[in-house]
């Protein structure tokens, strides 16, 4: 079996996190007729993966001073 890359292995629990959340917020609003709290924890799908991209999203360096400068 070959190896799974780095970069999928570190993303991975947000997508599998964020998969259940949405198939538990499904089954809660359709087979529990929970429909606030279908909608609650639908909700979390995009918050879960806004924090893995967050987490995940690498910090550049800051730019030089030249090119910060304001040209006139």
């Amino acid at each position: 079996m070959p190896a799974v890359p780095q970069s999928i292995r570190l993303k991975l629990p947000f997508v599998i996190a964020g998969f259940a959340s949405f198939l538990f917020s499904v089954w809660l609003y359709f087979v529990q007729d929970e429909t606030s709290a279908g909608i609650f924890v639908g909700l979390w799908v995009p918050s879960i993966h806004s924090l893995g991209t967050l987490l995940l999203a690498q910090v550049e360096a800051p730019a030089s001073a030249e090119s910060q400068e304001v040209r006139s």
